[in-house]
């Protein structure tokens, strides 16, 4: 599914002054910031830094990001979902995967990862996509927000929220392992019954579970 990436971008005030909300960003573009040394929620900062790159250069890909300045100090990623994961197996073009979301510590109370996906919401070529969402409890920074899983799920949740994304029921083995982990879907306005049909079968595979 190939659509032009279309640029947005917001401005978002917070308590040291102004953040730039943009995207989706080039590799060329995000290569030329400096990166949050603080991002390190999926791998140390530098590889977090390379692997964005890489995500910009797909075809699908989109990466979003928040910069103070030159710095970039959170962002999300839309990418095909991987080849090891169930979501991949319908092989379906019209679904993709907010595969992360990240904001520095230091930027978190100011309601940025919620403002950047209702920045990625804007992009009207979602509204071809069914935008999915995996979260596992052991990705979540619990220790640095002082939350407990279920109140970290519930902030999660919200942001989720902000840009359209609900909870889906599946039977998924890794997101039914904890019951804190879940998976939240956009479903585009323009997405056909037969597609939809197609992501119920990926969400339960045990037929005892419809």
């Amino acid at each position: 599914m190939d659509h032009p990436k279309t640029y947005y971008s917001m401005e978002v005030t917070y308590s040291e002054g102004t953040l730039l909300l943009e995207g989706p960003i080039s590799a060329e573009e995000i290569a030329s910031y400096d990166f949050h040394e603080d991002l390190t929620s999926f791998r140390p900062s530098v590889e977090q830094k390379k692997a964005l790159i890489g995500i910009a250069k797909l075809p699908e890909g989109r990466i979003n990001v928040v910069r103070d300045g030159n710095t970039i100090v959170g962002y999300v990623t839309f990418v095909y979902p991987d080849p090891m994961e169930r979501w991949s197996e319908g092989k379906m073009e019209n679904l993709i995967e907010l595969g992360a979301i990240e904001i520095a510590p230091k930027y978190r109370g100011a309601q940025v990862g919620k403002n950047l996906l209702r920045l990625s919401m804007m992009d009207d070529a979602m509204e071809d996509y069914i935008v999915i969402t995996t979260e596992y409890y052991w990705h979540w920074d619990l220790k640095g927000s002082g939350l407990d899983v279920w109140q970290y799920r519930k902030v999660m949740e919200k942001m989720m929220n902000a840009g359209g994304l609900e909870w889906y029921a599946t039977d998924d083995p890794e997101i039914s392992s904890h019951p804190a982990n879940c998976l939240m879907a956009r479903i585009g306005k323009r997405i056909d019954t037969d597609s939809i049909q197609q992501f119920d079968q990926l969400r339960f595979q045990n037929r005892f579970m419809y």
